[in-house]
């Protein structure tokens, strides 16, 4: 499967606007937390970079959105579009695309 294929059905599992924003408080958290762990050479710094990144998405599907997290199957592809997803909420631009999918979302989150 490639990223452009992926990438609707990424989205039709962060329709919650509650799960992108921990998504994005999550990544923010991840990106910060690497930096410093980067300057410092604290490997542990570097364990909670990806822990707190990556359980502020987990709440925000466990909770909010009621589904797996994608990153289960698709380890590689969800962390690609999870950046293209940050980018797009910092853009102010993820709900146009969310608009823009809305065909493909229902039928892909059909059971």
């Amino acid at each position: 499967m490639t990223a452009a294929e992926f990438w609707p059905y990424y989205v039709s599992q962060h329709l919650n606007p509650i799960n992108r924003r921990l998504h994005a408080v999550g990544t923010t958290l991840g990106i910060v937390l690497g930096a410093v762990a980067l300057i410092t050479s604290t490997p542990f710094v570097a364990v909670l970079a990806v822990a707190v990144a990556y359980g502020c998405a987990w709440a925000g599907h466990f909770f909010y959105e009621k589904n797996r997290p994608a990153t289960f199957t698709y380890p590689l592809l969800s962390l690609r579009a999870d950046f293209r997803m940050y980018w797009l909420i910092l853009r102010g631009e993820m709900d146009t695309e969310i608009l823009l999918l809305l065909k493909d979302l229902k039928r892909l989150r059909q059971p």
